[in-house]
């Protein structure tokens, strides 16, 4: 099926905000926003969101992905994931005008954006179904946390440090002062607290979560930081546990994958999950 790609612009808060629509001709209920994370455009790294919603609407479902607030070639002032709840509110109303088939959304999200997907949700009830990627719920702690598990103890067997210490090459002073301070990160006890800016997004995530009804695709990553701080992050809660858990929830892991699935076998495996799941 060869379905149309069509530019349009709608407004947000007195903005212009652009958007590109795949298939707005298909008989479907149901379509896809591609929500965009990160300091990055509707096209997506290595035109991922691109391919993603050209695959989407050969299948028969439509698809949105637009630009927030002072990305790519929106107007108005740059913002962060906190912030885009009218957004992606504004690219569901154009959506719906743009094809008139719909009835329901599947919001979905990639790092920052899965984040912002989850926080919007549960206050739109034209949003029936999320598709969560490596979800962002970094805290200085968290992050602090993941470093100490995935990179000092594979440190530790790597061939180059015992290298360094045999050539004399090693700075055990640097490293030392370096450790510490990740140590107290990873404990929450650095005399500057952050988690008073860090929680009310968590908080938020957490909330829609809770409130969501809808179905929820979570998809991770095996070679990602931001994905094993999620683990992490989900691993130390039992209320994250126990959402996560419920009936309505499904989870692929991709093992070898990095935060985008740049290479070809990854998105593509990320395109058919995706498909197969939307359209069920």
């Amino acid at each position: 099926m060869i379905a149309t790609e069509t530019a349009l612009s709608f407004d947000c808060a007195g903005e212009s905000l652009v958007g590109i629509v795949n298939g707005a001709e298909l008989e479907a209920r149901r379509g896809v926003l591609i929500v965009v994370g990160g300091p990055n455009y509707r096209a997506g790294s290595g035109r991922q969101f691109t391919l993603l919603a050209r695959r989407l609407a050969e299948s028969g479902v439509p698809t949105l992905r637009f630009d927030y607030r002072g990305m790519g070639d929106s107007g108005g002032e740059a913002r962060t994931f906190e912030r885009v709840n009218d957004d992606i509110r504004s690219a569901i109303d154009r959506f719906f005008a743009a094809a008139p088939g719909l009835e329901e959304i599947v919001i979905w999200g990639l790092c920052d954006a899965a984040s912002a997907a989850l926080m919007y949700a549960h206050e739109d009830a034209r949003v029936s179904a999320l598709v969560l990627l490596n979800p962002w719920v970094r805290t200085t702690q968290g992050l602090a946390r993941v470093h100490l598990k995935h990179y000092y103890l594979r440190r530790l067997f790597q061939a180059s440090l015992w290298q360094k210490l045999a050539r004399g090459e090693f700075d055990f002073r640097a490293a030392a002062a370096a450790l510490r301070k990740i140590v107290l990160d990873a404990l929450g006890r650095r005399s500057a607290p952050s988690s008073g800016s860090e929680a009310p997004f968590l908080e938020r995530m957490e909330q829609g979560l809770r409130e969501f009804r809808g179905r929820i695709l979570l998809i991770l990553s095996g070679n990602d930081l931001t994905a094993q701080e999620f683990k992490g992050f989900v691993a130390g809660s039992e209320r994250w546990q126990r959402l996560l858990a419920r009936v309505g929830v499904t989870r692929h892991d991709l093992a070898e994958a990095n935060h985008t699935f740049a290479r070809r076998d990854w998105r593509d495996q990320v395109e058919r999950w995706t498909s197969d799941w939307v359209r069920l």
